[in-house]
């Protein structure tokens, strides 16, 4: 499709910003393992060994004194790592510093820094705010699955707080990354009365705080674009309690939904290849955005996806006739030397069309195994509130009864059916929970998954006497004609987003639904907006299929708080492609229904038994940092002699063993490095106020501005409007509010 890839930003980002301390000259990279993450999702080692890196140490790991080179030091702020950092600094570890962090530094621990006698080894001082991974081009994770717990478990009020600063923060870096300072809006649900109902507006705030605040304190930020204004959506599970629960027969969904792909650091298909015969054996297959396959096909049609892939393998091999036939006729050193690197991409490619045809056929077989068109045909009507001819269904309660008598269908699914179908009645007085449980053969205690519903909004449990009031749905349901193809009749639900998504790109979206932070002046301005928008896509392109989409396309950014589903993900790039915008979508994680599941199951628990991070003991620096080995004897009178810390420094081939030193790699020979006159950082220099009080703000230059700022630069000015006490005043859900709030 073209168009930005929130990877590429996020690498681009740290590679260059690698690049320009680097400048030519050979330095070591210090990383802790957050950082480390947050690198390898993006980058490869490679990447960043050839930019004068001459090796890669990780800060919680004993390392060796190496006091004649310099060192980037990419971290995160937490407390222990900067306990880390300080003993570096105090030891004199490395020549000089240059930091560089994945998110903002608390004032308490920049105080810290600036207090240390070793800051004067500092050179420079960023903040990128990267502190998220991105996970497709239009997709970017928190890879924070106890959000959702802390979100919405009542128990959990006390974390509620600190928890969405963090999430502020994480989507400050995906709008900074982004070169966007966005309008932002947020879900505001009308005669809710969950507990949660106030957490976008909270959450928010606290963005538009963060916004305004590295806008402060960065003056190229935003840079300079010919696009239109962008908007960041900022909504949360509860907008749609639905779409986790249906079932979406496009190819990444279904195969989220149905097959053992593992989600962590990587996502994981654990499969086996070449069954009953003597090559069979287990693999485990990363999927990602590289993967040109699985791009072309996850939002597909699993209807036409087995058929289209099968198809353009033929047509690969056909096009590959050589490596199919694996003959070479004699040729030139060059030509073989070709012939092997194509014959390596023929071949990942080939075992690409073989895993994907291999799952989506495994996929397939369970959709007739578990009676899934069955299973579809009612959970549409449930969902939409209208059966394939587009009429309130008749008959649904033994509809569903019959299916939940049907031991073909799994577990899982008949639940689903029950909580869909609850939701339809819009509740159900509690004893019929329990007899639909008791009829499909589930555990009473499931009960709690549809109680817990109740937590997001839903409505579950009816009093008996209790007159039934018709509450009109926030987002219209698809009412379009039912398609012929009984396949995609099984696919009429749409998620709510879409409805949002659409009403953002025609400039429609109503803003008693979706209030602003800060109103725009002119109330048609969206509207205003959206006709331009549409004009530019409404130009005839005379080029060939393909090219990159134009760079002045209007960007919106979702950001999903408590997870989002793959259905929501793919609307994402469907309305993109159709209405001309880049729609990049952010969440904590992503839910398949197992997932949701089993999180709504543990909302009722107590928070002793949710094992969150945030309950269990804070990490600690390790204990050797304070140990203080004496120094070689050959250092300690080289320091005697120059009667000063080290000035500029040897080239690393001039130094005895120092590639041998840690295993890293050995840069060139001094003849062929890349780098520019050893001369000292007049520019950062010039910057830096060794005298000056400690920094209070959180937020610091970035990477593409003019200057770095110095360790210890002057307090900026508050914004106007802004009083420190703004933030203390702010309180959420459990909290009491003052009264000026």
């Amino acid at each position: 499709m073209g168009g930005p890839s929130i990877i590429q930003e996020q690498r681009d980002l740290l590679l260059s910003t690698i690049k320009n301390i680097t400048r030519g000259d050979w330095k070591v990279l210090v990383v802790d393992e957050s950082a480390n993450k947050l690198i390898e999702n993006v980058a490869t080692e490679d990447d960043v060994l050839n930019l004068n890196v001459a090796n890669i140490e990780h800060i919680e790991k004993k390392r060796e004194m190496n006091p004649t080179m310099d060192a980037i030091y990419i971290l995160s702020p937490k407390p222990h790592i900067i306990e880390c950092l300080l003993a570096d600094l105090d030891r004199r570890r490395y020549q000089n510093a240059f930091l560089v962090w994945t998110g903002v530094v608390d004032p308490r621990l920049r105080r810290r820094i600036d207090e240390s006698p070793g800051k004067r080894m500092i050179r420079c001082f960023e903040t990128l705010a990267i502190d998220f991974f991105p996970r497709e081009s239009n997709l970017a994770t928190f890879r924070d699955p106890w959000s959702f717990p802390i979100l919405y478990n009542p128990e959990c009020n006390d974390l509620i707080r600190e928890h969405l600063q963090g999430l502020a923060q994480k989507i400050l870096g995906v709008c900074v990354t982004l070169g966007e300072y966005p309008r932002v809006r947020y879900y505001k649900p009308a005669n809710a009365m969950h507990e949660a109902s106030v957490l976008c507006e909270h959450l928010a705030r606290m963005v538009q705080e963060e916004l305004d605040t590295y806008a402060n304190w960065n003056q190229d930020y935003p840079p300079q674009t010919n696009r239109p204004a962008s908007t960041l959506i900022i909504t949360d599970r509860s907008m749609d309690i639905t779409a986790p629960l249906v079932h979406e027969f496009t190819y990444q969904a279904m195969a989220h939904d149905l097959l053992p792909i593992r989600e962590g650091e990587k996502i994981m298909y654990h499969t086996v290849t070449d069954k009953g015969t003597p090559d069979e054996a287990e693999i485990d297959y990363e999927i990602t955005d590289k993967d040109k396959v699985w791009t072309d096909y996850r939002h597909q049609h699993m209807k036409d996806t087995i058929g289209r892939m099968t198809v353009d393998f033929k047509k690969f091999l056909e096009a590959n006739p050589a490596f199919v036939n694996e003959q070479t006729g004699p040729g030139s050193v060059n030509n073989l030397r070709d012939m092997l690197g194509g014959m390596k991409e023929f071949a990942a490619q080939k075992e690409s069309f073989s895993l994907h045809m291999s799952m989506a056929q495994d996929a397939m077989n369970l959709f007739e195994q578990y009676k899934l068109p069955d299973v579809a045909s009612v959970e549409q009507s449930l969902a939409t509130g209208m059966d394939e001819d587009n009429r309130r269904p008749k008959n649904i309660l033994e509809s569903v009864v019959r299916l939940l008598d049907d031991q073909a269908i799994t577990p899982s699914d008949r639940l689903r059916l029950i909580i869909l179908y609850i939701l339809y009645r819009e509740g159900v007085i509690e004893n019929d929970i329990f007899l639909l449980l008791e009829h499909a053969k589930l555990p009473k205690d499931e009960a709690v998954v549809v109680k817990n519903l109740a937590h997001l909004g839903g409505r579950v449990l009816h009093n008996l006497k209790e007159a039934r009031r018709a509450h009109p749905p926030a987002f219209p349901k698809n009412t379009k004609p039912p398609e012929v193809n009984e396949e995609y009749a099984l696919s009429r639900f749409e998620p709510a987003l879409q409805s949002v998504l659409e009403d953002v790109v025609r400039g429609t979206l109503s803003s008693d639904l979706f209030p602003y932070m800060k109103p725009p002046m002119d109330p048609n301005e969206d509207l205003i907006a959206a006709q331009q928008g549409s004009l530019r896509a409404g130009r005839p392109n005379w080029a060939a299929s393909g090219r990159k989409a134009p760079e002045n396309r209007q960007r919106v950014i979702v950001f999903l708080a408590g997870g989002a589903t793959f259905s929501e993900s793919r609307v994402c790039y469907d309305i993109g492609a159709a209405r001309s915008r880049d729609i990049f979508l952010a969440t904590s994680h992503m839910l398949s229904p197992n997932l949701f599941i089993r999180q709504l199951r543990d909302l009722d628990k107590g928070r002793g038994r949710l094992d969150l991070p945030a309950d269990r003991p804070k990490p600690r620096a390790p204990d050797w940092i304070h140990e203080r080995p004496a120094p070689p004897p050959q250092q300690q009178q080289q320091q005697q002699q120059m009667g000063a810390p080290p000035g500029p420094r040897a080239p690393p081939s001039a130094q005895p063993g120092a590639a041998a030193q840690h295993g890293r790699r050995p840069p060139p020979p001094a003849g062929g490095l890349p780098g520019r006159p050893q001369a000292p950082p007049t520019a950062q220099m010039s910057n830096m106020s060794l005298g000056g009080p400690a920094r209070p703000p959180q937020h610091m230059a970035s990477p593409s501005s003019g200057s770095r700022p110095s360790p210890s630069a002057s307090p900026a000015p508050v914004p106007a409007g802004k009083p420190e006490k703004e933030k203390k005043k702010r309180n959420f859900l459990g909290m009491k509010k003052s009264s000026k709030d």
